[in-house]
């Protein structure tokens, strides 16, 4: 008897979903998480409050919705894309009348126990959708014109209204993320390329306007970008955050000044040190080797589920397996290219390892739906 042929007669449907899992992402995802916690603990002094306690107790809430969410059959994922996506547009419609502001944006919606962010959850939605959608379209449709606008619809909607709040980067990753699954379902390269051309005149348009009644962004966004160009500009004003940033990953070194020896973090040099910032802590304490280490758990996370992806069979499971995949990548992507001066800060939390509840939630929410795919391929 094989070993399938033992597991369909002999193993509980149940259990032989939790065998199927894949358990190479759970572990690198319970790896990034505590380096998260160990950071915490860290930037608090050596407290496990007011950060890392309350992360751990979100990490393992986290997982129980994963894993539960895993054991749903994927095609319920595929029925309830649409629900989704209309529920987060809702909370970002809610937020604009009764979200809660916080430094300057109004991007929360206090829930008494925990402030949601419903923009985090339009990321994982927005995906679910497009691969709903492209799912359900004839391949031989994807690149013409007229069903080219309904995803380009589905992308701007959302992004207009974060937009609002305002929260540039959330809206960046969104439009990035959506044009990913786009690409991935097999888009024709021309619209690409005419996306690139309106973002040159976009960015044109942005720098041209600014200073008059047309201006495109806020004040403090365009200084974000003047800082980006020459932090050196205003060292104290908007250059500050960037230079304390280049000031601790530079002090690190090879291996770091050693765990909760960081000068920049201990000695509150470094801003937002708990979330945005969190990187430049590990960098100096644990040096370029700590660096990269966490890189390449996360570039480990990425590959498995491209694997599990291209392993599978449906087009629904596999291209939401890919976006969600693209968002994660985007997330760190974007978090450290900010905190090392290679991007304008946006603001994008380093994901499982900054402080946050919503985003540590919907992320692990999201990577039930990856394991969900996982499980439930044609086999």
């Amino acid at each position: 008897m094989s070993y399938l042929e033992y597991q369909v007669k002999y193993v509980p449907s149940g259990l032989r979903k939790v065998l199927h899992l894949n358990w190479a992402v759970i572990l690198l995802l319970t790896a990034v998480s505590s380096i998260g916690f160990l950071m915490l603990f860290s930037v608090a002094g050596g407290s496990m409050t007011p950060w890392a306690e309350p992360q751990i107790k979100r990490f393992a809430l986290g997982m129980v919705l994963m894993l539960s969410i895993a054991m749903v059959p994927i095609w319920f994922w595929r029925n309830m894309a649409g629900v989704a996506y209309l529920g987060s547009l809702a909370l970002l419609l809610a937020v604009e009348f009764f979200g809660s502001v916080g430094m300057g944006a109004q991007r929360w919606i206090d829930l008494g126990f925990m402030r949601l962010q419903p923009s985090e959850l339009t990321k994982v939605t927005l995906v679910m959708i497009l691969a709903a959608y492209y799912d359900w379209l004839d391949v031989r449709k994807v690149s013409r014109p007229l069903w080219v606008i309904v995803p380009l619809l589905l992308i701007l909607i959302p992004t207009m209204l974060v937009l609002k709040q305002p929260d540039l980067g959330t809206a960046i990753l969104l439009v990035t993320g959506g044009g990913i699954v786009m690409f991935i379902a097999g888009v024709s390269w021309y619209y690409f390329a005419g996306v690139i051309a309106l973002g040159v005149g976009a960015v044109t348009a942005v720098l041209k306007f600014r200073g008059t009644e047309w201006q495109f962004l806020k004040d403090y966004q365009y200084r974000r970008i003047d800082t980006f160009l020459d932090p050196s500009s205003d060292p104290l004003g908007a250059g500050y955050h960037i230079t304390q940033s280049k000031i601790a990953l530079g002090s690190g070194g090879w291996t770091g000044r050693g765990f909760m020896q960081g000068t920049q973090s201990r000695l509150n040099f470094l801003p937002e040190k708990h979330t945005d910032f969190i990187f430049t802590t590990l960098a100096e304490e644990f040096g370029f080797i700590g660096a990269i280490s966490l890189l390449t758990l996360y570039a480990m996370i990425v590959f498995f589920c491209v694997v599990s992806a291209m392993k599978n069979k449906d087009r629904f499971a596999s291209l939401l397996t890919l976006g969600i995949a693209a968002t994660f990548f985007l997330f760190f992507a974007v978090n450290m290219s900010m905190v090392m001066g290679l991007a304008p800060v946006v603001g994008v939390p380093l994901p499982l390892v900054s402080y946050g509840g919503s985003a540590m939630l919907v992320l692990l929410a999201a990577f039930g739906l990856v394991q969900s795919a996982h499980v439930h391929r044609p086999r």
